[in-house]
């Protein structure tokens, strides 16, 4: 075999020549060769505390051991199963299963791989059920990086460059920020100014009757982690039931615990028509799924969608084990008394620092937005950026989020406790100093 004696240092010295740019060329490009809980172990001998979860995946930390030991024993049965030519047992479970935790009527499912075909699938649900093309997403979303995926996106103009023209019919109304609000600083001013930009698409761009579905994260994730202030979501429900408009929410990264509830439409109250979820609802095993209730999913007939390797039967047997150990650890009350001591740490750092412009987040989903101290709330990204780096030498891993980077998300596993969320601030109170 050609290079199989090139050893692990010489292989990572390769990666810009075997890997596209587009895959490669990252932040951190840590030489991680194993994991374990919260914690990531790099081929130099560093213990990392991961902050991420691989972009909010592991929400039961790395390797659960009830997770893996689930997929061990169904890879010893087989390890793929085209559904449709054969039917097996974990995937007849899981669908079980997963009403028991999602919000009400979501019991109907079609199963695939990754968050951005979970996506694509509910759109093409909500256009063939409707028989309507309009799709309003909204400005700052990210969705996914595949065709229809990166068309309902708009967090950064750079993931649909060079791709136009993308698919058609989609059309972006403004997120409820209550911190970059233009019309005033008050939540009310923040959910007034997206709601009437919702009726200026329908008043001048596509008429109500001919919007299929409305698609939004309830709590935007790569935009920022920007929470919506009580009432957007509220008027977007009442928008969709007034019109005839299936309302999607996108939970590939909110989903799972990640809120401190099973899922952010839980923990802000609101139920949607079709979700979209995926990352955590495997703990690192590729899957994902469109949900809907059984009536509104039955007509979405045969042969309208298909998948090859969606709803994989190591990837469902992982699943269910996921779903035992919430019910058996109480990783939900875990997720949010780890929140609360998290976000009331960082807002004490925030007072110390006129650049941390705002402290948010619901559970262990947590940001700080990093701006210059002037009054425009200029995003400074180049600052958030050194404090990543400033953590990460003391063994901290964050990344960033907002269309400059200037937003720091932290992505914890939710199994984390109270002394390793001490031990983080503690890094990030000396980070920020050095910065």
């Amino acid at each position: 075999m050609a290079n199989s004696d090139l050893t692990y240092r010489q292989l990572l010295d390769k990666i810009k020549t075997n890997l596209a740019p587009s895959l490669a060329e990252d932040w951190p490009e840590l030489p991680a060769v194993s994991s374990e809980g919260i914690y990531l172990y790099t081929e130099d001998g560093r213990q990392i505390m991961d902050f991420t979860s691989g972009i909010g995946v592991t929400n039961l930390g790395h390797n659960h051991p009830k997770v893996l030991n689930a997929a061990i024993e169904q890879m010893k049965k087989f390890s793929h199963s085209a559904v449709g030519i054969t039917v097996h047992e974990p995937l007849l479970r899981l669908t079980e299963i997963l009403p028991t935790v999602m919000p009400d009527g979501m019991d109907m499912f079609f199963f695939g791989n990754s968050g951005s075909e979970a996506v694509e699938g509910a759109i093409k649900m909500a256009r063939y059920v409707t028989g309507r093309p309009g799709i309003i997403a909204f400005t700052g979303s990210f969705h996914g990086r595949t065709y229809g995926a990166v068309s309902v996106t708009s967090v950064k103009s750079k993931y649909r460059n060079h791709y136009e023209p993308l698919v058609p019919g989609i059309y972006f109304a403004d997120y409820a920020n209550p911190f970059r609000c233009p019309t005033g600083n008050s939540p009310q001013d923040a959910v007034d100014w997206a709601l009437d930009s919702v009726e200026k698409i329908f008043n001048h761009y596509i008429p109500a009757d001919q919007v299929a579905a409305m698609l939004i994260e309830p709590i935007q994730g790569e935009g920022g982690y920007i929470v919506p202030p009580s009432g957007f979501l509220e008027g977007l429900r009442r928008l969709c039931d007034e019109h005839g408009i299936l309302l999607i929410f996108d939970e590939v990264q909110s989903g799972f615990g990640r809120t401190g509830e099973m899922f952010a439409a839980q923990t802000l109250g609101v139920n949607p028509d079709i979700m979209s979820v995926a990352k955590g609802i495997a703990n690192g095993f590729p899957l994902s799924a469109v949900a809907s209730s059984r009536d509104l999913m039955s007509r979405w007939s045969a042969g309208s969608h298909g998948t090859t390797f969606g709803g994989n039967p190591v990837a469902c047997a992982a699943a269910i084990a996921v779903q035992k150990v919430f019910a058996e650890e109480m990783i939900l009350e875990n997720a949010r008394q780890m929140g609360e001591i998290f976000m009331s740490g960082l807002k004490e750092i925030q007072k110390k620092h006129d650049f941390i412009g705002d402290v948010r987040g619901k559970g262990l989903m947590v940001a700080m937005e990093i701006v210059k101290p002037d009054k425009d709330k200029t995003p400074d990204g180049d600052k958030a950026f050194a404090i990543l780096n400033h953590a990460l030498e003391r063994d901290l891993l964050g990344y960033m989020a907002g269309r400059t980077g200037n937003v720091i998300r932290f992505i914890p596993p939710l199994i984390v406790n109270q002394s390793e969320i001490e031990k983080s601030l503690d890094i990030l109170e000396v980070s920020t100093e050095k910065v």
